[in-house]
């Protein structure tokens, strides 16, 4: 029988790269012989009503073009339903699909992993009615973040570099309580991660022991450092081998609170809000096809 698949594609992602990768995605599963229902959101409003108003029509399964913001949107239709979420990276960061095992700038096998149609399921994060599937960042990240966008007068990835800059000349210690399911902590902080998965940014393995199926969510402080400190722990960042420094410390917990005066939290690059906020981990929240030649690691 025929499966129909809705693809759904942001063609702004990936510097417009993924409305290339759309196109061919879209060929290659009517290749395999799938019935493809294509669809743009031009915005998240409008992507967010042309992907709801799909899956109440009943289609099998939903592919994502683009990057971690888009798979965020999906999430919100997706999670806690049956219908399986398939992933065609195209964006700047791509990091759920590094949780995923799947290819990187190969549409075609992309493709093929939803056609091969294996999928299994994975967790979670919730923040109140929000989900997540990668990490929510709070401290320092999230305050570049929330000062690059709003830095109009620089574009691109620049605007990202410059906010880094700008941030690390007012580097402070930031005071976080954390309450873990069996611990409350008190600490000086220079910036708080909760990962479902295991990296942010492009691939940086904030949280590298993640799991996406174990029920639970790690979390990774980063003491306060200088900034001199912070800039030589980057390169440690991409490795994951900043959880070995003196500076660092890592938690295991199916729930999380962090508060912080101040801070605003970002979830898969999203703005999320400010904190405190509550994270959970949800158990086999969403469907998702995988490659049957790897396994996923985060």
């Amino acid at each position: 029988m025929t499966r129909s698949v809705t693809v759904l594609t942001n063609p702004t992602a990936g510097r417009g790269r993924a409305a290339y990768c759309g196109r061919y995605a879209v060929a290659r599963l009517r290749e395999r012989q799938l019935h493809v229902n294509a669809i743009e959101g031009r915005t998240p409003g409008d992507a967010l009503i042309l992907l709801e108003r799909a899956v109440r029509g009943g289609t099998d399964a939903v592919v994502a073009v683009g990057g971690d913001g888009l798979v965020n949107l999906v999430l919100q239709v997706l999670a806690g339903t049956d219908t399986p979420m398939g992933l065609v990276p195209a964006g700047s960061g791509n990091d759920f699909a590094r949780a995923l095992g799947l290819p990187l700038g190969d549409t075609v096998r992309a493709a093929d992993i939803v056609a091969e149609n294996i999928t299994r399921t994975i967790d979670l994060g919730r923040v109140g009615d929000r989900w997540f599937a990668t990490v929510l960042s709070s401290g320092f990240d999230s305050l570049v973040t929330e000062r690059a966008s709003r830095l109009r007068w620089v574009g691109g990835p620049l605007r990202y570099n410059a906010a880094m800059v700008l941030q690390l000349a007012t580097l402070e210690k930031l005071p976080f309580i954390i309450e873990l399911d069996d611990a409350e902590l008190t600490v000086d902080a220079t910036l708080v991660a909760v990962g479902n998965g295991t990296s942010y940014g492009g691939g940086m393995s904030i949280c590298p022991a993640a799991r996406v199926d174990d029920g639970l969510l790690d979390v990774t402080v980063v003491r306060g450092v200088s900034r001199t400190r912070l800039l030589g722990m980057s390169p440690t960042l991409y490795r994951g081998t900043h959880v070995d420094l003196p500076q660092v410390d890592t938690y295991t917990s199916a729930r999380v609170a962090l508060h912080s005066d101040g801070i605003v939290a970002y979830a898969d690059g999203e703005r999320v809000g400010a904190l405190p906020v509550t994270v959970r981990s949800v158990p086999h929240a969403l469907r998702v096809f995988v490659d049957r030649n790897s396994a996923p690691h985060g």
